[in-house]
């Protein structure tokens, strides 16, 4: 089959277009045919091999699964031993973010991850939800009329679709990302947007109720600033050691009643079938700006990593 492949961790010009064996499924297991796999920054992370956590999940000094990709649809073609959720033919769709295999022609999962597609969704669609889609649902969770959240980093999918969902809930959504996404995120219904090149909302003597910081590089007194009192921010991804500054430093702040530290997405198949329901509702609706070959994944990744996609990118092998 064809997938494309990893050998060691590095930039996107590591990644090669190959010919593998068509993989086997193991117990609880089965294979699909890979109709569709979105582009995540945890593939960037994976490529990579930072921050820290990306090899600790993944290999400490080489890639254990040689294929990237974790936002997997497909069709299920074969069962593994004892797998007896899913019959062939079944299309099926899940976040397999710490075993990955989705950028190939095949694939084998654990069916215990999977949920199946809702009619109601494309294939497209419904690989650009688990991973992005659960972020946004955890991270605006609770959020109500009245709140102020700023979404740092949030022309990717987690963050597009974290602003409908806090509009939706009355919430005034400031947004932060890179010029040429301004304009763009206005349109989606963006309260405020702040140019990160230009300004730093850590530096502007403002506050908000939450915060949702896709990427964190600052520690948890600059954040404390930024909060106001029963405030609550939360960091999806980073560099471990800000991440740990923030989980542990940010204990200091809670007699001031600000909440600071990780965001805790609790993935898997109950998650899945949440962001899918609603998908399906029309609450989230993912921006898809490209659907791409196999060939494309070297210059997805490495858009992806650089911040310029607006929304999401599919491979379709």
């Amino acid at each position: 089959m064809k997938a494309v492949v990893q050998d060691r961790y590095g930039g996107p010009e590591h990644l090669r277009l190959a010919d593998i064996p068509v993989p086997e499924p193991r117990a609880s297991e089965v294979r699909v045919k890979v109709l569709a796999c979105a582009v995540n920054l945890s593939d960037w992370e994976h490529l990579v091999g930072d921050p820290l956590y990306a090899r600790l999940v993944g290999g400490l000094f080489r890639p254990k699964n040689p294929v990237l990709g974790s936002d997997i649809v497909g069709v299920v073609d074969k069962l593994g031993t004892g797998a007896t959720r899913f019959e062939i033919g079944d299309r099926v769709m899940g976040d397999l973010v710490m075993v990955r295999g989705g950028f190939a022609e095949y694939a084998c999962v654990s069916e215990a991850e999977m949920i199946r597609v809702p009619d109601g969704l494309t294939d497209d669609i419904a690989a650009c939800l688990p991973q992005a889609g659960g972020i946004a649902l955890t991270g605006t969770e609770g959020l109500k009329p009245g709140d102020t959240l700023l979404i740092n980093g949030a022309g990717g999918g987690s963050g597009t679709m974290a602003l409908q969902l806090a509009k939706a809930a009355g919430a005034h959504v400031t947004v932060v990302d890179n010029a040429r996404k301004i304009a763009w995120l206005e349109a989606l219904g963006a309260d405020e947007t702040i140019d990160y090149r230009v300004q730093d909302f850590a530096r502007m003597g403002r506050k908000w109720s939450r915060i949702l910081d896709m990427v964190a590089t600052r520690g948890p007194s600059r954040i404390a600033g930024c909060l106001a009192t029963g405030g609550v921010y939360r960091a999806v991804g980073g560099r471990v050691s800000v991440l740990l500054s923030l989980v542990f430093g940010g204990l200091v702040y809670r007699p001031a009643k600000k909440s600071i530290g990780m965001l805790m997405v609790p993935s898997g198949r109950d998650l899945t079938e949440r962001v899918a329901r609603a998908a399906v509702e029309g609450k989230i609706s993912p921006h898809l700006e490209a659907v791409l070959p196999l060939s494309s994944v070297p210059e997805a990744l490495r858009r992806t990593g650089l911040g310029e996609v607006k929304g999401k990118l599919v491979i379709k092998p």
